[in-house]
């Protein structure tokens, strides 16, 4: 082996290690970089499967954190429901406290317990921005005492899995009622483009794994509906979009 035939091969560990760590085992790997055999259907599959698992954690934790921020930047939160947002943090409260009931370990339920957080400050800026700092702040101590007492209660067993089981219709209401407000007033206000975006390509992709793992069921029905009203609020914002530049042309 050559001296660029080493460098070569080092400068490609970091993209090997990541690609075995997150997307495919090391026989994929063989296959596809080694072999150069790129149809291998069992690898393709696995690649697929990992890629929509990483898609859907990045839309778990990049979509509210972008809303927060385009809430911060705006300075206001015209045209949020919250109403939408209280059922989506009600929505991933419930597989939270499903994951903590069952003594799984906090790698398996921590990016959902940040999505909470950042839903929960959602909230309160709604709140802040219109002038009720204080109910915002007792609604964030109530959900914090509520979480806390669910998920210490031994006793609570029924009432988390009834919300583990109602996330996905909350999840659909939110989204109808968001959708629902943008059509009432005619814009979308501060609801973030990339957040819309984010949400309805996790959207899509938990209809793959639905698919891959129940195969045709209500949930994968329900996924697909979730979707459905995800690519509803995104044509709402493009629509916008297009709409507010065209008026600063024309002016």
């Amino acid at each position: 082996m050559t001296i660029m035939d080493t460098l070569e091969e080092n400068s490609l560990t970091p993209v090997k290690e990541f690609l075995l760590t997150y997307l495919m085992p090391e026989k994929c790997y063989d296959y596809f970089f080694v072999n150069f055999n790129f149809m291998h259907v069992p690898c393709l599959k696995i690649v697929l499967s990992k890629t929509v698992g990483l898609w859907i954690l990045l839309e778990i934790v990049i979509a509210p954190l972008a809303q927060v921020l385009k809430i911060i930047k705006g300075r206001n939160a015209d045209g949020l429901s919250l109403t939408s947002v209280l059922l989506q943090l009600y929505s991933g409260s419930g597989p939270v406290l499903f994951l903590m009931a069952k003594d799984f370990p906090l790698s398996a339920w921590g990016e959902r317990l940040l999505m909470l957080i950042l839903t929960a400050l959602i909230g309160f800026l709604i709140l802040h921005y219109r002038g009720h700092s204080l109910k915002g702040m007792s609604m964030i101590l109530a959900y914090n005492v509520a979480m806390l007492l669910l998920g210490s209660s031994t006793s609570s067993t029924a009432v988390i899995s009834t919300m583990q089981a109602s996330s996905m219709p909350a999840v659909i209401a939110s989204k109808t009622i968001q959708a629902g407000t943008n059509n009432c007033n005619g814009h979308t206000g501060q609801l973030s483009s990339l957040s819309v975006f984010l949400v309805w390509a996790g959207s899509a992709a938990s209809i793959f794994v639905s698919l891959q793992n129940t195969g045709k069921s209500l949930t994968t029905l329900a996924h697909v509906l979730s979707a459905c009203l995800s690519c509803i609020l995104l044509v709402q914002v493009v629509c916008r979009n297009n709409s507010a530049s065209v008026k600063q042309k024309s002016e």
